[in-house]
């Protein structure tokens, strides 16, 4: 038998509660293969705070540069506001160090290149958390349709409707282009629609349109979008901060199937239901809904997909061309609606006026000079 990986020696970015309340406990689901060394925060209570929840043997540190000189950790989490995801993850990277951040891992294409050419310059690489891909419930479901059990995909639903008050818009990051990077679209609803690119494969061209309705913001606070995918295949896709009644749902429809997806944070085997086209026999329809095991959405399965990758020297998932492809698919929305014209995946490149940056410079939605 080959011998077991070592631990991996992990250090986190940022200890709020995205960190504390998911990452934390994905560590402590994985202890026997990465172990917790260090913390960065530039709060020093924050800090305190979280490594006594942490408990022993983690070394706290208020500058992430001190903390990669002095620790050369194997793998970095990153939970701080998105505007310090390129800085960091590029810092990480070049220390020597796989990262797993959240989203968005940057603020735009030409940040996401960056990223992309720190990973080829160091061998490491960058994952973006978009955890919804890897409950079983998700996995099934893309098996089936990649397989061709399901028929053809033909036409599809993405809905993101949350709420969020002025109260939330109220901490000075949000909303904002240069710290936030966009509204609900790049805030909220990118973890269903990076859920639907998953299931569906490359998508061809987008139309869209993105107001503010509610809230004093720089970015939008709704956006929806008409989607043609390379199969052929239609789908609206919904980003809302401003729906009292939260739900983050997908619906595929294909040939012999429909696939439905209804959940609002995380999902389970139960919160899949497949329902059968008339001709198609009871006994295929009930295989369909038995997934092997019962594995909740969550960072603790894709820490352990990116561990696993770690160990076998391989590319991790939600990395390289799939989080670009998202990234893309944000971008090219933006593009649609402040513009009216149709984009196809990958025409915003270098030059571009939304490679640098998701408003595109657009007169009506650029940030303003502030006085």
């Amino acid at each position: 038998m080959s011998p077991s990986p070592a631990r991996r020696r992990v250090a986190v970015i940022g200890t709020g509660a995205i960190v504390s309340g998911s990452h934390l406990p994905a560590l402590r689901s994985h202890a026997d293969r990465a172990e917790l060394v260090a913390a960065v925060d530039v709060d020093p209570a924050r800090l305190a705070a979280f490594r006594e929840l942490a408990g022993d043997g983690v070394t706290g540190y208020t500058s992430t540069d001190e903390m990669l000189d002095a620790v050369r950790p194997d793998l970095v989490l990153i939970g701080t506001p998105p505007s310090l995801h390129r800085e960091q993850t590029v810092a990480a990277l070049e220390a020597g160090a796989w990262v797993l951040c959240e989203k968005p891992l940057c603020l735009s294409l030409a940040e996401y290149d960056d990223i992309a050419a720190a990973e080829e310059a160091s061998g490491a690489y960058a994952s973006v958390v978009f955890q919804h891909r890897y409950g079983s419930g998700a996995v099934h479901a893309r098996e089936l349709i990649a397989s061709g059990e399901l028929g053809t995909p033909l036409v599809a639903h993405c809905q993101t409707t949350w709420h969020r008050d002025a109260a939330y818009y109220a901490v000075p990051w949000r909303g904002r282009w240069a710290t936030e990077g966009g509204g609900p679209t790049m805030g909220h609803g990118i973890h269903q629609f990076d859920l639907l690119l998953h299931l569906l494969g490359p998508w061809a061209e987008i139309r869209a349109m993105a107001t503010r309705l509610v809230h004093d913001t720089e970015s939008e606070d709704v956006s929806t979008a008409l989607v043609r995918f390379e199969n052929g295949a239609l789908a609206t896709v919904v980003n809302s901060v401003l729906s009292p009644h939260e739900v983050s749902r997908i619906r595929v429809d294909c040939a012999y199937a429909t696939v439905e997806l209804t959940h609002l944070y995380g999902h389970r085997n139960d919160d899949w239901v497949y329902t059968p086209a008339p001709h198609v026999p009871s006994e295929r329809a009930a295989a369909w809904r038995t997934p092997a095991a019962d594995v909740p959405s969550s960072h603790t399965a894709q820490l352990g997909a990116v561990l696993d990758a770690h160990d076998n020297g391989v590319r991790p998932p939600g990395s390289g061309p799939a989080a670009r492809a998202t990234l893309d698919f944000a971008a090219a929305l933006y593009k649609a609606a402040f513009t009216g014209l149709p984009v196809h995946a990958g025409e915003i490149a270098p030059g571009d006026p939304f490679y640098p940056a998701m408003h595109g410079d657009h007169p009506h939605w650029a940030p303003k000079e502030r006085a």
